[in-house]
């Protein structure tokens, strides 16, 4: 996986404890332990593992995610990924084979603390 010309990456065997805070675009394929915040756009590479919260404009999850997300604009939870945590977002995308324990609130309410 390479990120784009904008877009940063964690790649595989990085492993962070921490808050991790971008502008952007991030690709993170390690694992990260805390919180990732961002007004950007946040992608879950298949090998990675994350615990702890995630808020962001928008994220796609396609490895294991331990914790809650929040998105002011949308969540995808991709092919044999895993989520256990709850889900607040105005557009949620499910795709097939996802492990997803939690509950979801997924509509245009009130706008989302990001």
């Amino acid at each position: 996986m390479q990120p784009t010309q904008s877009g940063a990456l964690l790649s595989r065997g990085v492993s962070i404890k921490g808050s991790v805070k971008f502008l952007n675009e991030l690709l993170i394929d390690g694992e990260v332990e805390g919180t990732i915040v961002s007004t950007g756009t946040l992608t879950i590479g298949e090998h990675a593992r994350i615990r702890g919260e995630i808020r962001t404009k928008s994220v796609t999850v396609r490895g294991t995610v331990e914790g809650n997300i929040f998105v002011t604009e949308r969540c995808e939870l991709q092919a044999n990924c895993t989520l256990r945590g709850d889900i607040e977002a105005p557009r949620l995308v499910v795709n097939e084979n996802v492990t997803f324990v939690g509950s979801a609130k997924v509509g245009t309410g009130k706008s989302l603390p990001a």
